[in-house]
């Protein structure tokens, strides 16, 4: 675990202090993670995301691409 000192304004503090009060957590850390977590979920694109490129790896490995040097040449198949 990390631990850090942050300066936020009041109304971030306002909508921590929201967040824990309305899931039931324990501190304002607790609230930030659940922020960020949101936030990755909604907003981080899936290319980015390792379970994403663990996938594309699989696929890679079993040989489902198929190499097309142009769109036309991908869209006649």
């Amino acid at each position: 675990m990390v631990q850090a000192l942050v300066n936020i304004s009041d109304e971030s503090n306002r909508v921590l202090n929201i967040v824990k009060a309305k899931y039931g957590l324990k501190d304002k850390s607790q609230a930030i993670d659940l922020v960020v977590s949101e936030y990755e979920a909604s907003l981080l694109d899936e290319k980015f995301r390792p379970e994403f490129v663990q996938n594309v790896k699989k696929i890679v490995d079993k040989g489902r691409f198929k190499q097309v040097d142009s769109l036309d040449e991908l869209l006649k198949d």
